[in-house]
């Protein structure tokens, strides 16, 4: 009978062996060596098994003492590509300690928990034997403000929550949607007044009514209700009709664009009281009265 091929394990462990057998160690050392390694693995193998999950750990810094003491001790990891995550965060969320042996990394998991993190959109590591790991991370971008049940958060592109707001100078002329479900659309909204600069310098929040329209806050207080189909027609003839009747500059609380054939505005209750003593003037005037 042909003899069955040494497993990984058993290869793993006579390579440990060499290694430390021409070492300073000697004989001695390889011996423990090799006892670590086996109690290591098979700690490893009770978590594989479904059982005690702190198995796990202690398989695995046993292993790792093991492969250390061979010359497989991580000694560099290279980062690249982070600006808002910090190094330390990177490591902790990879898993990397002081500890942590080359020959145990399973740079697939590392990738996984890596893109687990909010800031990170997508990350590389690759493993440099015997004793460096490169991680090139991609990171979102911060896109907009969303504001929702009394906090604010950095929201990316695509609507991932990454950070929670601070007066960091990188945030402050960033766009604000306001509502439950406003991240999920903000692309939209902020693409569209993107396309049209007068009327995004105006615009101080766009809110989210009811997860199906938006309406815009002005700096001046206007409220500017959009239709839920039909958004950026809506928002080129409110362009028009600033440039041509100076409308967001007019003492209005409302302009209602939500009807395709009409334009409705509300006066403020002073222009309004202002209208309504005109038109009691007008009617006297009328009726023959005192103007």
């Amino acid at each position: 009978m042909e003899p069955r091929p040494a497993s990984r394990t058993a290869i793993l462990l006579r390579r440990f062996t060499v290694r430390l057998g021409g070492s300073r160690l000697g004989r001695r050392g390889a011996s423990l060596l090799t006892v670590a390694v086996i109690g290591g693995f098979s700690a490893y193998g009770i978590v594989l098994g479904g059982h005690v999950e702190e198995a796990r750990e202690v398989g695995m810094d046993l292993a790792d003492a093991a492969a250390n003491v061979a010359g497989f001790k991580i000694r560099e990891v290279n980062l690249s590509g982070h600006n808002h995550v910090m190094p330390q965060e990177i490591l902790q969320a990879a898993g990397i300690k002081g500890s942590t042996s080359i020959l145990f990394v399973n740079a697939d998991d590392m990738r996984t928990k890596l893109e687990q993190m909010p800031w990170i959109l997508s990350a590389s590591v690759r493993k440099q034997f015997p004793d460096r790991i490169d991680i090139a991370v991609v990171e979102r971008e911060a896109f907009a403000l969303w504001q929702v049940n009394g906090e604010i958060k950095v929201i990316s592109r695509d609507g991932t929550p990454i950070a929670p707001y601070s007066d960091d100078p990188r945030y402050v002329d960033l766009p604000i949607v306001v509502g439950e479900g406003a991240q999920k659309r903000v692309e939209e909204i902020v693409d569209a007044l993107a396309r049209l600069p007068d009327l995004k310098g105006q615009v101080r929040a766009a809110i989210l009514v009811a997860e199906r329209r938006w309406t815009l806050k002005m700096h001046n207080g206007i409220d500017v209700r959009l239709p839920e189909a039909g958004m950026e027609v809506a928002l080129m003839q409110l362009v028009a009709l600033d440039r041509d009747k100076k409308l967001l500059t007019r003492d209005i609380t409302i302009v209602d664009l939500r009807l395709p054939d009409r334009v409705a505005v509300r006066l403020s209750d002073a222009a309004a009281a202002a209208r309504d003593e005109m038109l009691k003037a007008k009617a006297k005037a009328k009726k023959g009265g005192p103007a």
